[in-house]
């Protein structure tokens, strides 16, 4: 082993660093109770207690250096540095008492000029496949040469934080310190936590360089024209930037910069509730040797998987390496965007299909970062309920939500973009009356962006959101175009309608005071 983590207080030296994949399958299935093989030959990994992230107990260091960068309150919670290493000892206590530990050194960002070395440490076999697909893997050079990391991960999920710690409201921790370098995970063994803690961290660092952290996919045309997608989960995010004919540029984390965008990922992170190789042939393809499928449920005999069944959790998922997406843009890196695509699933079933946005407009749909909950998918929730989330990721962004929407309104400016709505929820009527819009014409109506061909049809001016209807669109019935038109209790819908304008306009008091008059007066009235 040409190093040891000793420097960390480490004293184990059976240590596997970026193995290969059949060795971590090995280690998966000798060790990690409920893993399998698919019978297309996925790792079939159960997470434990926790399906999901746990945002509530996600804290930030707080140092003079970075204190007053931090937009702290309910998304970016405060933790001090004693209690951090308190969490950093128990984690290097937990890596000491074990037989092997599993480590990743890769990097994050594709663009040369900002990619990050990252080390990620874990006591898992399918952490390390995990974040070796979600990574951008070194070649063999590169590892000689890989020296010290700029950030490291440790991945000591299996074991809980001590509650009674300072500050600590449970057993689960994840402790982001950006003057050490260094993410603490306790008490939660779902992979996410370690992708989305770098995502957090490339969130900080971008913007002081003048470049936009977004929460989108992408995708390029054959003429260069890139596409983003931002949307938050269940919008069709993953879903419609694996476009087969486009090359996917990436799923879920990318930059803007002075040149272009850059994927920060070497992978895909799909959700795969009710996956299907006819509503989503990329990515069903993609799941093969290789690919982590989390928490999914499958015949005990055929070992195939059952994506309808969510007994275990809605958020099952699948982990591949971006190029088992057969039609992908290699090195992840394309020039500026010519359309910007916001996606909403708009249970409430007011939202049009498709409206083209002023950069105003824009700024204040970006800012807002709206979609809704629909009745079932969680206790409690009887009927659609909206949900705001800034910048479509309020939960990784580490500066206030009006730095990124500066940048994003400056770059838009500058690179003349063009910003659409797009609504993958409801039409003729909302949750539970209505239907959920065709993701046959969503694709269809991608493609007319993608084509120019809204640039020359008639609109119509929609009245309380300002939105500019198209009246056409290749492949979609008309009638859907107008959402009224399709409901056929118009006072119900005006109902509807105004309760979503009021939830918008409550949301948006909260930024009211740092944004300009334009980007207000944009807004639904």
């Amino acid at each position: 082993m040409d190093f040891d983590l000793r420097t960390y207080g480490i004293e184990l030296t059976e240590t596997f660093r970026n193995s290969e994949r059949a060795i971590l399958y090995e280690s998966a299935l000798r060790l990690e109770k409920g893993s399998a093989i698919s019978n297309k030959g996925a790792l079939m990994v159960y997470s434990g207690k926790k399906t999901g992230r746990s945002p509530k107990d996600k804290r930030i260091v707080r140092q003079p250096a970075s204190e007053k960068n931090i937009d702290w309150g309910p998304v970016n919670f405060e933790m001090d540095e004693h209690t951090f290493l308190v969490n950093r000892e128990r984690a290097i206590d937990y890596f000491n008492t074990r037989d092997h530990l599993y480590v990743v050194d890769a990097f994050a960002g594709w663009d040369p000029k900002y990619r990050l070395k990252i080390r990620i440490i874990c006591t898992r076999a399918y952490h390390a496949l995990f974040m070796q697909n979600m990574l951008i893997m070194p070649t063999e050079e590169e590892l000689k040469t890989f020296g010290e990391p700029d950030y490291t991960i440790f991945n000591a999920g299996s074991f809980p934080a001590n509650h009674f710690t300072t500050n600590m409201t449970s057993k689960t921790s994840i402790g982001i310190s950006l003057e050490r370098k260094e993410v603490v995970i306790l008490g939660t063994e779902y992979a996410g936590e370690m992708k989305k803690g770098i995502f957090s961290i490339m969130n900080y660092l971008m913007p002081m360089q003048d470049v936009l952290p977004m929460h989108c996919s992408a995708n390029v045309g054959d003429q260069g024209d890139v596409s983003l997608l931002f949307g938050l989960s269940g919008t069709g995010k993953t879903t419609l930037s694996a476009d087969p004919k486009r090359k996917l540029i990436g799923d879920d984390e990318h930059c803007w910069h002075q040149e272009g965008v850059f994927n920060i990922e070497g992978g895909c992170y799909a959700k795969a509730i009710d996956l299907s190789a006819e509503n989503e042939p990329d990515i069903f393809a993609a799941i093969r040797y290789g690919t982590v499928l989390e928490n999914v449920v499958f015949d005990p005999l055929t070992r195939e998987v059952d994506y309808s069944d969510t007994s275990i959790t809605q958020n099952t998922r699948a982990s591949y390496p971006i190029d088992f997406i057969a039609n992908t843009q290699i090195p992840c890196m394309a020039g500026h965007p010519k359309n910007i695509i916001f996606l909403t699933c708009d249970a409430f079933g007011v939202l049009p299909p498709v409206s083209k946005l002023s950069p105003e407009q824009a700024s204040y749909h970006f800012i807002s970062g709206y979609t809704a909950k629909v009745a079932g998918t969680e206790m409690g929730v009887k009927e659609p309920q909206a949900t705001f989330s800034a910048c479509f990721g309020a939960a990784f962004m580490m500066w206030h939500p009006n730095t990124y929407a500066e940048l994003l309104a400056q770059k838009m400016k500058t690179h003349k973009v063009n910003a659409w709505l797009v609504n993958t929820g409801w039409s003729g009527g909302d949750y539970g009356l209505g239907a959920r819009i065709k993701l046959k014409y969503t694709r269809a109506i991608l493609d007319a962006i993608h084509h120019g061909d809204f640039n020359e049809v008639a609109v119509h001016k929609e009245k309380e959101f300002g939105l500019e209807i198209p009246l056409s669109c290749p492949g979609v019935p008309a009638e859907i175009l107008v959402p009224e038109n399709t409901w056929e209790d118009k006072s119900k819908f005006d109902k509807t309608k105004l309760k979503l304008v009021n939830l918008f306009v409550k949301n948006f008091k909260q930024f009211e005071s740092q944004v300009s008059p334009e980007i207000l007066k944009a807004g639904p009235h």
